[in-house]
Formats: C-alpha cells, structure tokens, sequence
C-alpha cells in the first residue's frame, strides 16, 4: 500500500520533469486564450472524478462520508503585457483561513445557474471584479479540499486598470502575480507542517513575502499540469 511518503516522492519527481522554458502561451493573452481554450474543459463539460485533492500528498482520497459542498473560484488572467494572476489575501477575522492567500471564490448558491456564474458572482462580491470585463476560457480539475469542499476553478481573462472595491469582511488587499512565475515547475514547493498530531504534506509557492499555500497552491499546481 502506498503512503504519504510514496505520495510525496511521485510528486517531487513530477515537478523536476517540468519543463523550465517559458512557452509561447505565456507571452500574450491572445495566444494564453487559444492554449487554455485547446487544453482545459470548455464551460458546462462535465468535471472528471476523481480531481485533485489536498489529499493527494496525503495517502490518497479521503474515507467514504458526507457529499462535498460544491463552491467555484475564478482564476483572472490580468491581460497585461505580462500576463499575471490576481490574488486576494483574506481579513485576519475570518473564521476559517483568515489572512491566507486565496483566488476570489466560494460556495455554489441555489440562485446561482452555474459554477462560473458562482465564481464570477463571488468576484464581484469580494473585490468587484467587473463581471462584464471578465472572459471565461474554461475550468479545471474539480479539487477537492479537507473542509469538505469541491471546487471548481474558473480560468478567465480580465482587463487591466479596473478600480476595485474590496469586501471589508472578506479581503484585505488583492495583488498580481506573474503568470510565467506561476507556472514555473522550480516555484512549486512542497512542505509539511503536524497537523492534529500528524504531519501533512501541501504544495507552497513563495513569492516575496507572502505564502501560498493549502488549496490556493494545490489549483496552481492542477494548472501547471493541464497547461505547461
């Protein structure tokens, strides 16, 4: 039986086969939107079972128990001369990762008709993101977290210069980062932290003085494997 070191050790190996080369898909958002476009299921697909999880550093799937909440985040592209990727950093008073670095997102809402109109919703909610300026390109892998959610991450482009207004509840700042950077195998880490008296395993990307981490991380590397 495989266990989390065995799980860890795939994945180490995995990220120093990636190619260090920045790709032509990364230089412009014309091209960015045609490569996502052929490479990630377009909107309305159904999502593949099982996706990835932040059980996959951990021994594998969780055991059989209570149906995942469902719940969507948007990945915006900033169509800038160098592509990059808005994040948010969450306010320290939130009850559940408070002050972690997250892409705009949450769960899917009875009103809503989709998981791309849960995310697109929730982006302008949290730091509104202009929903007329966003372009969809196509959705990931469904993750799955260790609070019992499965997501679903919208990749979309935006345009530069919007003047964002940010929940005061919910975030405290939003930032870019470079696309290139991102989806750089040698930027993904992987750490392990004792949780509940265990060690476990998750992929990290620091970048300057901020941290990511947890799910935010585990999307990004789902990315750079459909993508690069």
């Amino acid at each position: 039986m495989a266990t989390s070191r065995d799980y860890v050790r795939h994945a180490i190996m995995t990220l120093s086969s990636c190619s260090r080369d920045n790709p032509l898909w990364l230089t412009s958002a014309e091209a960015f939107s045609a490569h996502v476009r052929a490479k990630l299921s377009p909107v309305g697909a159904s999502a593949p079972a099982p996706g990835p999880s932040d059980y996959d550093l951990n021994g594998g799937p969780p055991a059989p128990g209570s149906p995942p909440i469902p719940a969507a985040v948007l990945i915006p592209i900033v169509a800038r001369s160098e592509l990059s990727v808005l994040l948010t950093k969450r306010t320290a008073t939130l009850a559940r990762h408070a002050g972690q670095i997250a892409f705009p997102g949450g769960r899917i809402d009875d009103g809503d008709a989709s998981p791309v109109a849960a995310a697109l919703r929730e982006a302008h909610e949290e730091i509104g993101l202009d929903p007329a300026r966003v372009s969809v390109l196509g959705t990931l892998d469904t993750y799955r977290s260790g609070t019992g959610y499965a997501i679903t991450p919208v990749v979309a482009l935006t345009t530069p210069g919007q003047s964002l207004t940010l929940h005061p509840g919910e975030v405290d700042e939003v930032f870019e980062v470079p696309l290139a950077f991102l989806m750089a195998a040698a930027t993904m880490k992987i750490h392990s932290r004792i949780w509940q008296g265990s060690e476990r395993h998750y992929y990290a990307i620091p970048f300057g003085e901020r941290y990511i981490w947890g799910v935010t991380a585990g999307i990004i590397r789902n990315m750079q494997l459909r993508l690069v």
